[in-house]
């Protein structure tokens, strides 16, 4: 008799830790924001004024500063850019500009931390991809420091990465005409995190920490909590995206690097032209 209730406990027990995790649910706003080195030339530019500079530089900082949302239980979750207006266009009459870089307000990233795998819906240059791979691991280095966001007590952690040094324009474009490989160096990221919100997840590809990620320095590239709320009384929406065509994400970075040469080769130069002005726009990881 005493195994029976043991059995039908250990039942019952299961069965609301498995409630449990799936009605814990949340939604956190981030706020993004990414350094941009604008390269300008006097000497190829004479009618760039510093009150033109000024305002260009200006309208790219807002481009470049997002919101978005991550919605999440502590078994999954969909990390999404907040829907905004179309942002100001930059230059005008001959001006050129360009930016180097990636990703858009029709982004979808759906994270499974329990069945370690993800998609990623991604629009590339007016393509959309469903990017599905496995939900690699980082060597998360806990660390002892400690700080609050708001009213969570956040740890610190680090790892470090090997990425590729930042290029300018005219280097990516000298390095394409030469196929050189790009030189990698080291970066070390750090991260915020609070156990009193416990999933394993965070924005973007940041995860696998023992509470919430909150903050984000990765580079010049940072990401910062504004905003938690904690079982809404309307069901958080966590759904996969089904859009584009499929792709593993060593398929996908063939694609970007492919399409990535032929905007550099189409923009790039050539000897004799002189009509039109192009500012170099370095977006460092």
């Amino acid at each position: 008799m005493k195994r029976v209730i043991r059995v039908l406990f250990l039942g019952l027990a299961l069965v609301f830790t498995s409630a449990n995790a799936q009605y814990f649910q949340g939604e956190a706003t981030y706020k993004t924001q990414r350094s941009v080195d604008i390269k300008l030339d006097s000497t190829s530019n004479p009618g760039m004024t510093s009150d033109m500079q000024k305002q260009m530089q200006a309208m790219l900082k807002k481009q470049f500063q997002k919101t978005y949302t991550l919605s999440f239980n502590k078994e999954a979750s969909v990390y999404k850019e907040e829907e905004s207006l179309a942002p100001p266009a930059v230059g005008g009459g001959s001006m050129q500009i360009m930016v180097m870089g990636s990703g858009g307000g029709t982004d979808i990233l759906y994270k499974n931390t329990k069945d370690n795998r993800y998609s990623d819906q991604k629009d590339t240059m007016g393509k959309i991809f469903l990017v599905k791979d496995s939900i690699k691991p980082i060597a998360w280095q806990l660390e002892k420091e400690t700080k609050f966001i708001g009213q969570y007590q956040c740890y610190k952690a680090t790892y470090t990465k090997i990425v590729p040094k930042p290029k300018d324009f005219k280097s990516m474009s000298d390095a394409i005409k030469e196929d050189k490989e790009a030189e990698m160096i080291e970066r070390t990221v750090t991260a915020w995190y609070t156990p009193q919100v416990p999933v394993n997840n965070g924005p973007a590809m940041y995860q696998g920490l023992p509470g919430l990620i909150l903050e984000v320095h990765d580079g010049k590239l940072n990401i910062v909590c504004s905003k938690i709320i904690l079982n809404p009384e309307d069901e958080v929406s966590i759904k996969e995206p089904t859009k584009g065509k499929e792709v593993n994400k060593a398929e996908y970075n063939k694609i970007r690097e492919k399409k990535q040469k032929e905007m550099l080769e189409r923009f790039a130069p050539r000897k004799g032209n002189r009509g039109g002005e192009t500012f170099e726009i370095r977006i460092g990881g």
